[in-house]
């Protein structure tokens, strides 16, 4: 069971995996419309990381963020999957993929959750939406 720190924690550190994500591979698109799609999407992740962090703040709470090391290895991932070929079909598989991780990791937590903190579940829900929306936003690239 977790409570409400907690999720906004794991929230948080869910926007920041997309950020690296996106940031790892957006140099390599090739198409307007993927690089388009890409800044959009990374402009969400960075807006529900602001709110979170502003629900923290009113809060009094003080979120855990996602790891340096997490951080650094998923960046030479991204880029380690990308030297055998940048292409954008390549590129939304991995967006693809990581939003995946990114549904699974966010349903967990709401059914892990049960408190009645509609604030928290709200913005645990505009995650998991926004994760959706992404999967089907990259599926036209693949």
């Amino acid at each position: 069971m977790k409570d409400s720190k907690d999720i906004l924690s794991s929230l948080l550190k869910t926007t920041q995996m997309g950020q690296v994500g996106i940031r790892s591979v957006e140099k390599a698109a090739n198409s307007a419309q993927l690089k388009k799609a890409l800044k959009s999407q990374l402009q969400e992740y960075n807006d529900i990381e602001k709110e979170t962090y502003a629900l923290a703040k009113q809060r009094g709470w003080e979120l855990k963020e996602l790891n340096p090391m997490a951080r650094t290895m998923a960046d030479m991932a991204s880029r380690g999957k990308l030297m055998y070929g940048k292409n954008d079909s390549k590129i939304a598989a991995m967006m693809v993929q990581g939003n995946t991780r990114g549904v699974i990791k966010s349903l967990k937590n709401l059914h892990r959750y049960h408190q009645n903190d509609g604030q928290v579940t709200a913005m645990a829900q505009k995650l998991l939406d926004c994760e959706n929306n992404n999967i089907k936003q990259m599926e036209g690239f693949l």
